[in-house]
């Protein structure tokens, strides 16, 4: 396999890792949360390494998701103290555990190739660089087929609880009522979240992969609300924004995973513009039909 080859496939396959778990992130209203996991996770990484020794070590993914998932009962547990609202204890915690992984990297880990830059934006043409090879033939880098593990695993864990995932993104006090357990549900998809985000780090970093993650449901999410109806718009988005930004980023020479975000980025603005012109064209007609009542004809275009 070329390697151009297997990043293209890196690319679209880190999109999608992403984006499935995103839809219902985007439901929840928990878009932001990814960037709280993002930064958390940093010490993680560090306690992991610390540990270990070894930046390959699959330790480093466990305790950077278990840093995340901190982030989310931590969050979670200052809101019902009904002391903290909105998002002030993601605003309280994240910023404090990244501070600390800052600090141990400065101060004990500077001499190790263990930067703030490399988890923040991530390189997805350093991360294709290493492949693997049977007989002598390479069959796509290394990192491809993690993410396709991750993939496989979003996947599984989305298509094995769909229903009770659904039940209590829309509904939770009705999802109790029903013995589910929102708790332990949530915690788990959350870890799921956690660690899409830490295997995602070496091709998009902490920044990036929050609009890997958010903007292809965010954009779907704009044409239906209906779920099957979003998950498959979300694919589509998905993947058809690594391809064309990779080529954005392939003929400007730029950073691919930037590239992907700034390509989705222009998707969404214009899936916005289009669905925007559509409802006030709708508002437009229905203010205008004969036998509508007059307080709609008067209103002012626009107001719902």
């Amino acid at each position: 396999m070329s390697f151009l080859a297997g990043t293209v496939l890196l690319a679209v396959t880190i999109s999608l890792a992403c984006a499935l778990p995103g839809v219902f992130v985007v439901l929840r209203k928990s878009s932001m949360l990814v960037d709280a996991i993002g930064h958390a996770v940093l010490p993680g990484i560090v306690l992991g390494f610390f540990f270990t020794r070894d930046l390959d070590s699959p330790l480093l993914v466990i305790g950077a998701a278990l840093a995340g998932l901190v982030v989310v009962l931590g969050s979670e547990w200052l809101g019902r103290t009904g002391l903290l609202t909105g998002d002030a204890p993601q605003g309280l915690i994240f910023p404090a555990l990244f501070s600390v992984g800052v600090i141990l990297i400065t101060l004990d880990f500077a001499d190790v190739h263990l930067d703030t830059h490399a988890v923040l934006v991530g390189d997805l043409n350093l991360a294709a660089f290493v492949p693997v090879t049977v007989g002598g033939v390479s069959i796509g880098p290394a990192y491809l087929y993690l993410m396709v593990g991750v993939l496989a695993l979003n996947a599984v864990f989305l298509t094995a609880f769909y229903a009770p995932l659904k039940i209590t993104t829309f509904d939770a006090a009705f999802a109790a009522t029903l013995g589910i357990r929102t708790g332990l549900l949530n915690a788990a998809f959350m870890l799921l979240v956690s660690l899409t985000v830490t295997a995602s780090f070496n091709g998009a970093g902490a920044i990036l992969v929050v609009a890997l993650m958010i903007v292809p449901p965010a954009t779907a999410a704009l044409v239906s609300r209906r779920l099957p109806v979003m998950i498959t718009l979300t694919v589509v988005i998905a993947v058809v924004g690594a391809l064309a930004g990779f080529w954005l980023a392939y003929v400007l020479d730029a950073a691919t995973s930037a590239g992907m975000a700034v390509f989705l980025g222009l998707v969404f603005v214009a899936v916005f513009a289009v669905t925007r012109l559509t409802r006030r064209r709708r508002i437009r007609s229905l203010d205008t039909a004969p036998g509508a009542p007059a307080i709609l004809r008067n209103r002012p275009v626009g107001r719902r």
